[in-house]
This record gives C-alpha cells, sequence and structure tokens, in this order.
C-alpha cells in the first residue's frame, strides 16, 4: 500500500498530514504577528521616551544658557561676592607676572567640612552660599510700552 492511498478512519493519510501541517502554520502566523504587534508596541513606547528626552534635554540647555547670562552672574557677584569690576590700578605688569610665576602656588588652608560646620554650629558652611543682604540690588522687571489704542 501507498502513502498516498492509505486511508484512517475514511481519511486518506497525506490528507491528515496535510490538514497537520495547515494548522501548524496557522498558529506559526498567529504567534509572529502577536510578538510583532508586542514589539511595535514597544518601539512606540521607546519612541515616545526619546522624544520626551529630547523635550528635557532642551528645556535643560534652555535653562544653563539662562543661568550662564553674563549679567546675571555679574550681578550674583557683585551681590553675594561682594566683587567689582577690576580697575586699571590693578592691572599687573610683566615683572609681577613673572615674580608671581616664581613664587608659586599659594599654601592651601584646610578647609573645614561641610559636616563638622553643622556640627560645631558654625554659621559658614563650605559649598553653601550665604543668605543675600537684605538691602540687595532690587531686580526690576522690564515692561513694553503700551500699543496705542490698546487699553491696558
Amino acid at each position: 500500500m501507498s502513502v498516498f492511498t492509505r486511508k484512517i478512519r475514511g481519511f486518506r493519510l497525506i490528507d491528515l498530514v496535510g490538514v497537520g501541517l495547515l494548522v501548524v502554520v496557522v498558529l506559526g502566523v498567529y504567534l509572529a504577528k502577536t510578538m510583532a504587534g508586542r514589539e511595535r508596541a514597544e518601539i512606540a513606547t521607546i519612541e515616545r521616551q526619546i522624544k520626551a528626552e529630547a523635550a528635557r534635554i532642551r528645556l535643560l540647555q534652555a535653562e544653563v544658557a539662562h543661568l550662564e547670562q553674563p549679567g546675571r552672574l555679574e550681578r550674583l557677584s557683585v551681590v553675594y561676592l561682594k566683587m567689582e569690576p577690576v580697575g586699571a590700578n590693578r592691572e599687573a605688569s610683566v615683572d609681577q607676572i613673572v615674580d608671581v610665576a616664581r613664587a608659586g602656588p599659594p599654601k592651601k588652608a584646610k578647609a573645614v567640612s561641610a559636616v563638622a560646620a553643622m556640627v560645631n554650629g558654625s554659621g559658614v558652611i563650605p559649598g553653601v552660599p550665604p543668605p543675600p543682604p537684605p538691602q540687595a540690588y532690587p531686580v526690576r522687571v522690564a515692561e513694553a510700552p503700551a500699543e496705542p489704542g490698546v487699553a491696558p
């Protein structure tokens, strides 16, 4: 008897094998489609995260640009550090620069740690800026001139 002509309960053996293979192929396609859909969802989630991170990066770059504005730094140095522009009488000559270079770096004083300063009750904590003075330079916000014919 041939494989093509052998019958099992009224069905040819080749027909049963074909139906079995068809079921396996259908299940395989279904599983592949399900996994692809899951991966598409993961890709969409990751793309949303990338867009959110890019927006956060742009926001942080804008914040850095604001914090590095020369006018703001100058105002902070005057208010907190009591610094002022260097006058012409404070400039060093070439001979003085050579003397400073030969002298080497200044000796370092031993810095008190922030924890030790807090435990000892010291008023000054290294790394923490002091509060602004009570009569600091007030910050005024510029106002745009009103357009003619527009009520405020």
